[in-house]
C-alpha cells in the first residue's frame, strides 16, 4: 500500500502544477501577446475610459439610440456574472407578457412604424448578454433614431451598414449589427 501512496501523491502534485499553474500561465501569456485586445475583454475605449465590451450588450432606452436585444440576466441587465437565458417556453404566459410589453414599448417609441417587430428586439438570447441585433432589427429602428437625432435616415442607415458584420467565414451564423459601437458612432456624428 505504501508503494502506491508515494507515486499517487507525486502524480497529484505534478499534475496540479502542470494543469493548475504552468498551463494556465502559458495560455494566458500567449493570449496576452498574440490576442491582446481579446484577452483584455474586447473593450471599447473612448479616450481613456472604457465604454463597454464588444462581447456584452448594454441597455439603451432613449429614442436617439439603437436598442439592444433584451437581456435575461437578472436582476441587473447584461450582467456578465449571471449569464443566463430566461428558459421560458414560447407559450409560457410570463414569456408572452414580456414579449407583449417589449412590443408595446417599441411601438410607443415609434408610433408611426407599422413594420412587424423583429423577433430579436423582443426576445432575449440564450446568454442574455448578446451585443448584436439583426440587420432587420436595426432597419426597424432607423427612422426613430434619425428623427430623434435630427439627421437624415440615409446617414443613419450608412452607419448601420458600417457596423454590420457578415457571416463568420461566409457561412457560419447570421449577419449582425454591433449596437454599442453603432451608438457611439452616432454620438460622434452629433459631436462634429
Amino acid at each position: 500500500m505504501r508503494t502506491l501512496i508515494r507515486p499517487a501523491i507525486l502524480s497529484m502534485v505534478v499534475l496540479t502544477l502542470l494543469t493548475g499553474g504552468i498551463y494556465p500561465a502559458l495560455v494566458t501569456g500567449i493570449s496576452a501577446v498574440l490576442f491582446r485586445h481579446q484577452a483584455e475583454g474586447s473593450l471599447i475605449m473612448v479616450g481613456d475610459s472604457a465604454r463597454g465590451s464588444l462581447l456584452i450588450g448594454q441597455a439603451f432606452s432613449e429614442p436617439k439610440y439603437f436598442w439592444s436585444r433584451p437581456s435575461a440576466t437578472g436582476p441587473v441587465p447584461y450582467n456578465g456574472a449571471s449569464s443566463s437565458g430566461a428558459n421560458l417556453s414560447p407559450t409560457n404566459p410570463a414569456q408572452l407578457d414580456a414579449v407583449k410589453g417589449r412590443v408595446e414599448a417599441l411601438k410607443a417609441a415609434d408610433p408611426g412604424n407599422t413594420a412587424p417587430v423583429p423577433v430579436d428586439l423582443v426576445t432575449a438570447s440564450g446568454s442574455g448578454l448578446d451585443p448584436h441585433i439583426s440587420p432587420a432589427a436595426a432597419e426597424y429602428q432607423v427612422a426613430r433614431v434619425a428623427r430623434a437625432r435630427g439627421i437624415p435616415a440615409d446617414q443613419v442607415r450608412a452607419l448601420v451598414t458600417r457596423f454590420t458584420s457578415g457571416r463568420t467565414f461566409g457561412v457560419l451564423g447570421e449577419p449582425r449589427v454591433t449596437v454599442l459601437p453603432l451608438n457611439l458612432a452616432l454620438d460622434s456624428v452629433l459631436a462634429r
